[in-house]
């Protein structure tokens, strides 16, 4: 194996929201790191110590691995002790899996696979990919799995806008295909995690990482399904959600204008692809998560069902979550979406975490000006800071409809608006 002043040589396949933070981490502990991926951006940018993504203090990390010479980036792998598969899984249309991009980073690292190396999905996977996908392509390699390559699973758990602090705190799960594999990815993480690390077979750690993610969104579900039934019922879902969390053993999740990011809304999929008839629950709590972004539309058309002729709505925030730019399966981007098919609507973006978009406006003021309806899509902690009084004179119609709970209606209602809340 290439050993580096007892440390070893990393190939890190992916450089994105995971991918990237990893490979800084591995590299500024010492650990001499390649970064592989297929944009010539995310290879040139952090090849200058500069990232294209919004995550605290990784901008500092990246750039102190690559002045030390530890972190490189390229467009092909090369040689290394560790290979590690950080690539997107995304959903088709049917809501399978999109292996393509496991099933290419695998092949690529086969040319370069040596006795001894070390091979680490971290993408999350449908149960049984690395048994049923992976394998079969690195055997190609003349190599015995389990002994001469130690092949495991070990998923990420960290949460977008905390990703250094949980990558090192949080606890992590390591699925080998050989007890040795585990181990053996166990002793490299620990090169930087505190958390505990628990062993297990790749087959468990995939369905681990589903279940954690799926927990959230049934969760989310019933609390979005329980925001429809109060708003038929005449009451605040909020205040049902506040009282009966003060039962010791009842915590009701927060409802909202759908379920967005990597994991969330695609996670529960990989299940219900497995085993349609078994995963009845899992399924249907997707439907009503996927369904949140048709109700807030049809909810603001009824809101502005009075108002004659084009409507313009003010979208507030388009990522899938506050404080990020991350706007993979944004259910705001969902509901923005169905704005723009309706010709009776005119629909724009204020969000200051998006660099660009078609639809975005940089400036508030303008945005609002001339319009009938702002909807709290992302609740950033930018806009706690808005003075509505001043926007309230601009806009033909001041109506505000919030869908995450972030305003208090007495002070909208003060500065001159009609206030609407989800699930009230």
């Amino acid at each position: 194996m290439i050993v580096i002043n007892n440390k070893k040589k990393i190939c890190i396949i992916g450089l994105g929201y995971i991918g990237l933070p990893t490979a800084a981490m591995f590299a500024t502990h010492g650990h001499s790191i390649v970064g592989v991926d297929v944009k010539e951006e995310v290879v040139d940018s952090l090849n200058q110590g500069k990232i294209i993504i919004e995550e605290p203090y990784l901008d500092i990390m990246v750039q102190a691995a690559v002045t030390s010479g530890n972190l490189r980036a390229q467009l092909t792998p090369e040689e290394a002790d560790v290979f590690i598969i950080s690539v997107p899984t995304p959903i088709n249309a049917d809501k399978t899996a999109d292996m393509r991009f496991v099933r290419s980073a695998t092949e690529s690292i086969v040319p370069y696979l040596r006795e001894g190396n070390i091979i680490i999905l971290e993408s999350t996977s449908p149960p049984g990919t690395v048994e049923g996908l992976m394998l079969p392509i690195l055997k190609e390699s003349g190599l015995e799995i389990g002994t001469q390559l130690l092949v495991a699973h070990s998923p990420e758990r960290v949460l977008p806008g905390k990703i250094l602090v949980e990558l090192v705190e949080n606890n992590r799960i390591v699925g080998g295909v050989t007890p040795a594999s585990s181990k053996a990815v166990r002793d490299l993480y620990k090169t930087f995690v505190k958390g505990e690390i628990f062993l297990t077979n790749a087959t468990t750690a995939e369905m681990c990482k589903l279940m954690e993610n799926t927990f959230r969104d049934v969760n989310i579900a019933l609390a979005n399904e329980l925001a429809k039934l109060c708003e038929k019922m005449g009451i605040n879902a909020w205040d049902v959600i506040k009282y009966s969390n003060k039962h010791p053993r009842v915590n009701l999740h927060q409802p909202g204008p759908g379920v967005g990011g990597h994991c969330l809304a695609v996670d529960p999929w990989f299940i219900v692809e497995k085993e349609p008839e078994l995963a009845k629950i899992i399924k249907l709590s997707r439907m009503t998560n996927d369904s949140m972004p048709h109700h807030v539309f049809n909810r603001s058309k009824s809101i502005l069902s009075a108002v004659d002729g084009i409507k313009k709505v003010i979208v507030l925030g388009a990522t899938y979550k506050p404080n990020i730019d991350d706007m993979r399966e944004s259910p705001v981007m969902e509901l923005i979406d169905l704005f723009k098919q309706d010709p009776n609507f005119d629909v724009c973006i204020y969000d200051p975490h998006i660099a660009s978009h078609e639809l975005i406006c940089n400036n508030l003021v303008e945005a609002v000006s001339g319009g009938h309806l702002i909807i709290l899509g992302v609740n950033h902690d930018e806009f706690a800071k808005i003075d509505f009084s001043k926007l309230q004179p601009l806009m033909a119609e001041a109506n505000i409809f919030d869908t995450r709970n972030f305003y208090d209606r007495s002070e909208l209602t003060a500065a001159g608006f009609n206030t609407y809340l989800l699930g009230a």
